[in-house]
């Protein structure tokens, strides 16, 4: 059975059982107001006392049926929430706007508060039939049972009504301070060695926990939201039962009632006065709420859609037909137009902010342009296959994350697993052979239990990238190795033709050796010629740091 089908199952199950609970609830004041009256009048009891019998037997069944339905269905709902959640957080890839931090507090708190959604709704339509019941079956034993009760219904509505909205506003505040919490420890646990060694731990703390007053707030506000409503049902439910204790009474004085229907009418306005339940109810449906929304905003964000295209033969020509990009609103690249060789390694060069970083994204298409068009071989990238894209086009990081449980797992991640030997020549292209030769057990040695300086990882990087047929995109990827690794590497990339190498650079010896350099100034593209032909400008020179002739 489908996950899906499985909780609108089990959500039907909690629905009956808890309406067949309510139900014999509801049922059981009379039927022991009339077995009160037999015995009183000395008449038969055996049908009565049956009845008695048999909407306890259904207490007894449908009470641990609703309690256990309520325990599975929030689960099935809230695994399947987080599975959509990391799904399509992992699709939105580079083009998620969130922090770490904020992601684990929406698939762990969010998802587990959404989860409650539809258990939460049902439990809550179900608390109000008692309610609703009482009130029906006073006004068939009298109609003066509730002249005065009615009075107070209003008056519970409100404050209700009042109660889910004051309770969803301060738990999603409270659920936005804690990701915000979540997002900056997440950032400086990261970044703990330049805190340490900057010897702003203090400060990195305070700025931490900033959001600890908003946290605070959020928190003492729903405490007190919730203190107003257990006050006032306090309140409110020992005098509505009491008004209905008080006029059973004059009435059965009267001869209006007899005494089997007066205790009816006293269990009556406790399930009637039972407004303790309803705010229990309704809260668990404000928090839902706030967890929805908080869920809603991650899987609204569109994600990058895949075409059905694979690219014909061809060298990895790459075209960009006047892009521009934005980041926050602002732009990036703008009205980029360029027709890259093939088959041959090109440099992207420019001061830091001048869009570099964005055109790699591009070219990779881990990002996307808001307007413009980038084709590969002729094809737009957004028209390939996911299969065809990554299969195609492979992309090494500065600072790259390993994701497996060995080292040869990591440098093999992908669709297509490679064999060992692809993994070894990709490890041997990126001159990371040597090092992991010497790891206890090779290439087979757990990430968890491996060391590794930030040239090495930089190296398995590049390595782990390496299977790109068409076109290998160098995010500043040789940053971290020493010049002669870098020049191995750089020999080897410029000396095969089989496909085009779009190298972010910020060293003069790595733009000397690509036959194009890109040169980018403020956004857009300010030349595109030989390192030989730009070093006679300044300005490129100052691109490095340097205004001396080569």
């Amino acid at each position: 059975m489908a996950p899906a089908t499985a909780r609108r199952c089990t959500l039907a199950l909690l629905a009956a059982a808890a309406g067949i609970s309510a139900v014999a609830e509801l049922a059981l004041p009379m039927v022991i107001g009339r077995t009160v009256d037999a015995v009183v009048a000395d008449r038969e009891t055996g049908r009565w006392l049956a009845w008695s019998l048999v909407l306890v037997g259904i207490l007894v069944v449908a009470d641990p049926v609703r309690d256990l339905a309520a325990g599975l269905a929030p689960a099935e709902r809230t695994a399947g929430l987080r599975r959509r959640l990391v799904r399509h957080t992992l699709a939105l890839g580079s083009h998620r706007p969130d922090a770490n931090g904020d992601v684990v507090s929406r698939v762990i708190t969010g998802a587990a508060e959404a989860g409650q959604g539809g258990v939460a709704v049902i439990l809550a339509t179900v608390s109000t039939i008692p309610v609703i019941g009482a009130i029906v079956a006073l006004a068939y034993l009298d109609g003066w049972l509730i002249a005065g009760y009615l009075a107070g219904v209003v008056v519970i509505t409100g404050m209700l009504r009042r109660h889910v909205r004051d309770t969803s506003d301060a738990v999603l505040r409270y659920q936005r301070a804690q990701a915000e919490i979540a997002a900056r420890l997440s950032e400086s646990l990261a970044g703990r060695r330049t805190i340490t060694a900057a010897a702003t731990v203090p400060a990195e703390i305070h700025r931490c926990l900033r959001p600890l007053r908003e946290l605070t707030a959020a928190g003492v506000d729903t405490w007190h939201i919730l203190a107003r409503s257990a006050g006032q049902s306090t309140l409110a439910g020992p005098l509505l039962q009491l008004s209905v204790v008080a006029v059973g009474g004059w009435l059965m004085a009267g001869g209006r009632l007899t005494p089997g229907e007066l205790l009816a009418a006293i269990q009556y306005g406790a399930l009637g006065a039972g407004v303790g339940g309803l705010v229990a109810g309704f809260n668990r449906v404000a928090r839902a709420r706030a967890g929805s929304r908080r869920v809603a905003e991650v899987l609204d964000r569109p994600a990058p859609r895949f075409g059905h295209r694979s690219l014909p033969a061809g060298p990895g020509a790459l075209t960009f037909h006047r892009v521009t990009a934005r980041s926050g609103g602002e732009p990036v690249l703008s009205d980029v137009t360029l027709t890259l060789p093939a088959g041959r390694p090109i440099a992207v060069v420019g001061r830091s902010g001048s869009g570099k970083s964005m055109l790699a994204a591009l070219a990779a298409r881990l990002a996307d342009p808001d307007e413009g068009r980038i084709c590969l071989d002729g094809v737009p990238l957004s028209e390939l296959s996911a299969d065809a894209l990554r299969r195609e086009i492979g992309v090494a990081f500065e600072r790259p994350t390993l994701v497996g449980a060995t080292v040869g797992a990591a440098v093999g991640l992908g669709h297509d697993r490679p064999d060992g030997a692809t993994v070894a020549a990709a490890l041997r292209a990126a001159r990371a052979d040597t090092f992991v030769a010497l790891l206890p057990d090779g290439a087979d040695t757990p990430l968890s239990r491996t060391p590794l300086s930030g040239g090495e990882i930089q190296r398995l990087g590049l390595a782990r990238a390496w299977h790109a047929r068409r076109l290998l995109v160098l995010d500043d990827a040789t940053s971290s190795l020493d010049t002669a690794t870098e020049a191995e590497i750089m020999r080897l990339l410029t000396g095969e033709s089989r496909r085009t190498h779009l190298i972010v650079a910020h060293r003069v010896s790595t733009a000397a050796q690509c036959a194009t350099v890109v040169w980018l100034d403020d956004g857009r593209v300010r030349a595109v010629a030989p390192h030989r032909a730009l070093w006679s400008d300044p300005d490129y020179r100052a691109v490095f740091g340097t205004g001396e002739q080569s």
